[in-house]
């Protein structure tokens, strides 16, 4: 998934402004916490009902797509 535009949002008072899951309270890094930890596709899904795998994929690719912007400051 290339496009995680339509399912990530970042809303002012919600979760510190961090970057959410289509409007719900969970944060692009909780899934990367929980995928981090060894959770599978499928724990996550049982655990929290709410999100599909096209959401863990958003997130993914929202790591992904802000990793590449990342730059190193030099000395």
């Amino acid at each position: 998934m290339s496009d995680f535009r339509g399912r990530i949002t970042i809303e002012a008072g919600k979760r510190g402004g961090k970057p959410c899951i289509r409007g719900l309270r969970i944060t692009v890094y909780d899934i990367l916490g929980w995928l981090a930890s060894g959770m599978s596709y499928a724990e996550i899904l049982e655990d929290f009902p709410d999100l599909t795998v096209e959401d863990i994929q958003a997130s993914l690719a929202f790591a992904a797509d802000r990793d590449s912007h990342l730059v190193a400051a030099s000395s």
